[in-house]
């Protein structure tokens, strides 16, 4: 019986097109560190960086511990040179990039929907990012008030997707059985990889990612739109409970 619904943020609570939105926060970015170090350096340490966390399934570290261990150590420099330039941009340039989205009051009714049916609710986003910029994504979707249970982000998870320990991890942070959530996002691979330990899988349409291989179960698919009239009547993915 399903209890907890887990929903990704970029592309399926607010549509965008992801690939656009993270060339554009690179191009804005690297900029702003250049009196610190060669922007071309910093892209590549973040990239780095970022390969080092979707590599890493040691439990004892962060997202954040992992991207910074990298990060810092191909630029040679020390946390307090870089950092409070980062904070700053993530409070002040990161919030202009909004018009990259295309939020879509669907989402505020779709969350409502799951609370008001009593499912407990979180956000299952790619945790590769600081809380400060997932708080601002969940601002433009206008949800940043709902009571999801959960936000991952990058300083308190310890995994990424498509890790199937991402998802495992999760519903032991919500002391649930997988059997007992469903995965709502649009990636076919890092979203639908959750099938593997037992959850339910619903593809949002309208900004599907796939990458080809590997595929996944779905149960269950549809613009946000026909997902909201499915959880009312509690109709596919959510019938037979």
């Amino acid at each position: 019986m399903t209890k907890v619904i887990l929903f990704d943020l970029d592309g399926t609570l607010l549509p965008m097109d992801t690939d656009a939105f993270v060339n554009h926060y690179i191009k804005e970015l690297a900029p702003k560190v250049g009196h610190i170090v060669d922007p071309n350096e910093f892209v590549k340490a973040l990239m780095a960086g970022t390969e080092a966390m979707m590599k890493n399934l040691d439990a004892n570290e962060t997202n954040e511990q992992v991207f910074e261990a990298t990060f810092l150590s191909i630029l040679s420099i020390n946390r307090e040179d870089i950092w409070p330039t980062l904070d700053d941009f993530y409070e002040t340039v990161f919030p202009t990039f909004s018009h990259m989205c295309s939020p879509t009051s669907m989402a505020r009714k779709v969350v409502k929907e799951a609370t008001d049916k009593k499912y407990r609710v979180a956000i299952a986003t790619n945790p590769v990012f600081p809380k400060a910029a997932i708080n601002h994504r969940l601002k433009w979707a206008g949800i940043d008030d709902m009571p999801f249970e959960i936000v991952t982000v990058y300083e308190e998870s310890v995994y990424t997707k498509p890790h199937s320990h991402y998802y495992q991890d999760i519903c032991d942070r919500l002391d649930v059985k997988p059997e007992d959530c469903v995965m709502v996002g649009n990636d076919k691979q890092e979203d639908m990889v959750a099938s593997n330990i037992g959850m339910k899988t619903f593809l949002v349409e309208g900004c599907v990612i796939d990458r080809g291989q590997p595929q996944y179960p779905i149960d269950d698919q549809g613009t946000l739109e026909e997902f909201y009239q499915k959880l009312k009547e509690q109709t596919g993915v959510f019938a037979h409970q």
